[in-house]
């Protein structure tokens, strides 16, 4: 199993929780961290600072279409970010968790 992680962002911590519990129950990610953070960025001409929920996605390269497809269904921003980070070590024993959750 390839593992990888998916960083995106949410607009609040309801949404992040909604989103990323259903992508647990169906097995395309075996977990993820949420945290709260504060983003600055520019729209419309200004600089905008807001607070926004981050979200590591943990799961395996076989699933990275379906994640991006089910993000970009569900996610409230017109234009979601998806970062996938490829996994160049990790310890056995989490490798062997993660092959069980996601089956």
């Amino acid at each position: 199993m390839e593992m990888i992680l998916v960083y995106t962002t949410f607009p609040d911590r309801e949404t992040a929780r909604r989103i990323v519990r259903g992508l647990v129950e169906r097995g395309i990610i075996a977990c993820a961290n949420l945290r709260e953070h504060e983003a600055i960025y520019p729209e419309n001409g200004e600089v905008k600072e807001t607070k926004e929920v981050g979200a590591l996605l943990k799961t395996e390269v076989s699933k990275w279409k379906e994640l991006k497809e089910e993000i970009r269904r569900l996610h409230p921003y017109k234009t979601p970010l998806l970062m996938r980070i490829d996994v160049d070590r990790v310890n056995h024993e989490y490798v062997e968790w993660m092959k069980k959750v996601l089956g």
